[in-house]
């Protein structure tokens, strides 16, 4: 194994990290580098990483628990690897919105990991965008409002759930229809870092706790733009064998619906999260 590189992609979030290896055991010191890298990154990337489904787990495993992704069946033989499929005859892509992964659920993600096996020709880039930013640039007025709040988060807000359409056609495994629901607070405090983030996204929040939905929008909508701008995002070219790692406490991700007539097909883990606090 070589010495590891990391190179920043942009000055919001993103490393590029290269001289690892995925295929072999990685050294409990080399572990403890990459967990460094992806707390001051929040987004890391391992190029020309054509890794084996066990080998992807086994990589995962080292840095939390992996648990099975709600709503979606994963591979026959790996049940906790999820299919994130666009084939050529859909318009529509998986989660083809900025959001943050599950915030319906109690306890979300704290990461997700993504490894890239079938791409278009060209197209398909992912977008991710940095939340400490997005809560540090507010106004003082507006993060001492926002610090008193909760908003509710549901699976079943409608730009998200049309973007999970065509696989729940083939892949739910929610056939009672429950909606998964949580409320959580509109900041959340990185459990590592300590760092503040802002924790509401245009796929699942819909209201602040205790008001009406047309009472939230007027800030809520604020908040959705705010917190895409462009000095907060890194942008990602995949090609196949790349892997992508985020922290999905302090970013949102947006894959980019560019690609019609091809099939993109990418593998994908989810790491077991904490409430947020």
């Amino acid at each position: 194994m070589s010495a590891i590189e990391i190179r920043p992609i942009s000055g919001a979030l993103g490393a590029e990290i290269s001289g690892v290896d995925l295929s072999q055991d990685l050294d409990p010191s080399i572990v403890d580098k990459l967990k460094d890298a992806f707390h001051e990154h929040l987004v890391v990337f391992f190029r020309d990483q054509p890794i084996s489904s066990n080998r992807f787990l086994t990589f995962a495993g080292l840095f939390g628990e992996v648990i099975p992704y709600p709503m979606l069946e994963g591979l026959d033989n790996y049940p906790k690897i999820v299919p994130v499929l666009k084939l050529p005859g859909e318009t529509t892509n998986f989660g083809g919105i900025w959001h943050t992964d599950t915030a319906y659920l109690e306890s979300p993600p704290m990461g997700s990991i993504l490894i890239a096996r079938e791409l278009p020709p060209t197209g398909g880039d992912t977008l991710w965008s940095n939340m400490y930013l997005a809560y540090e640039t507010l106004s003082d007025g507006l993060k001492r409002m926002l610090g008193e709040l909760t908003a509710l988060n549901t699976s079943a807000k409608g730009a998200a759930a049309k973007t999970r359409e065509d696989r729940r056609k083939t892949a739910a495994i929610d056939g009672a229809g429950v909606i998964p629901e949580a409320v959580h607070p509109v900041v959340r405090t990185h459990p590592v870092t300590g760092r503040k983030a802002l924790y509401v996204n245009f796929g699942h929040t819909t209201r602040f706790a205790g008001m009406t939905e047309a009472e939230s929008a007027p800030i809520l909508e604020y908040l959705f733009a705010h917190q895409t701008r462009p000095e907060f995002t890194c942008r990602f070219s995949w090609r196949e064998g790349d892997i992508a790692f985020w922290d999905n406490r302090a970013t949102q991700h947006l894959p980019l619906n560019d690609y019609h007539g091809y099939k993109r097909l990418l593998h994908r883990i989810t790491l077991a999260g904490d409430r947020p606090v």
